[in-house]
């Protein structure tokens, strides 16, 4: 299906009203992202699903690009799914056990070693497995923002499997571990006052190292590149206000004073990711300050077709 015919579809004007997306998401989408979705669908093989992950920065838009790949995919035929990083977080209580001890920064949800790294690996694995599997049912857990914590059982997401293509976005997603020798100096004031020893940085930095062997398995790698961090803050403001929109929780939302301090969380690995990330991609959208898409490219070949 062509991209004027996605882009001119009721489906895809609905998504755009649900996801609050401005009139021109249309000419981008049809640019860039429907040539992409048709792409991946061209990328499957008869042997197993494909795995897509979509790296970027907090309020990139990696999220609604994976919902959107969703749905142009299936307008092709294609059976998919997105997963968020954010689905696997610990439990609050699980994250307030960390803290007591091994640093109390782990408390804060997002870095590596606040995930369920066992429990996303078998949900990855089941999603995966070859199609010459028999049909069944996948239960994908959900993470509730609103009242920072997982959402009981009963509320997870139950997949048919196997699908055809998973999409998989996360703001750390493809980075590797920094050397050690970059832990040292703070990169922000949170670090400089809450983390003096480097046991946090420490600590975060090997958990990433359990992220790789899941991150190896991915067929397609995108990424949503901000041209600094300092976009992450406006972004992410953004972001939480349309969080608060949706929610019914609204109380539970951040303000403006605790989003600063939160995305300091982030900012280590999302800076060293700038750097490491866009060589290993194979679609790299290089974005301006709001958000629009300055250039695409490939700066890795295909290996799955």
């Amino acid at each position: 299906m062509s991209s004027l015919l996605l882009t001119s579809s009721h489906w895809f004007w609905r998504f755009c009203h649900n996801q609050r997306l401005p009139e021109t998401y249309g000419n981008v989408a049809g640019q860039y992202f429907f040539p992409l979705a048709n792409h991946l669908a061209q990328c499957r093989d008869s042997s197993s699903p494909l795995l897509v992950g979509i790296n970027g920065c907090q309020g990139s838009g990696k999220s609604t690009l994976a919902q959107l790949l969703v749905a142009a995919l299936e307008q092709l035929g294609c059976s998919a799914i997105a997963l968020s990083l954010d689905d696997f977080y610990l439990t609050r209580a699980q994250r307030q056990a960390l803290a007591q001890s091994t640093h109390p920064m782990l408390v804060t949800r997002g870095v590596p070693g606040t995930h369920d790294v066992g429990l996303m690996s078998d949900t990855l694995e089941a999603l995966l497995k070859a199609y010459s599997e028999d049909s069944r049912t996948i239960m994908v857990p959900r993470f509730d923002k609103a009242t920072d914590d997982r959402t009981k059982t009963a509320r997870w997401r139950a997949v048919q499997a196997p699908v055809d293509v998973v999409i998989w976005e996360g703001w750390c997603l493809g980075v590797p571990p920094q050397p050690d020798t970059e832990l040292a100096a703070p990169v922000n004031s949170l670090e400089t006052l809450e983390d003096p020893g480097v046991n946090w940085r420490r600590f975060v930095n090997q958990a990433l190292c359990e992220y790789q062997p899941l991150f190896d398995r991915v067929n397609h790698w995108i990424m949503l590149r901000a041209p600094n961090f300092d976009c992450v803050y406006r972004w992410r403001l953004e972001q939480e206000e349309k969080l608060a929109a949706q929610s019914s929780t609204a109380g539970a939302i951040m303000s403006a004073q605790q989003i600063e301090r939160f995305i300091q969380f982030y900012q280590r690995l999302t800076e060293w990711g700038f750097a490491m990330v866009p060589p290993r991609t194979h679609t790299l959208f290089t974005l301006d300050a709001d958000r629009g898409i300055q250039s695409v490219s490939s700066p890795r070949k295909e290996v799955r077709v």
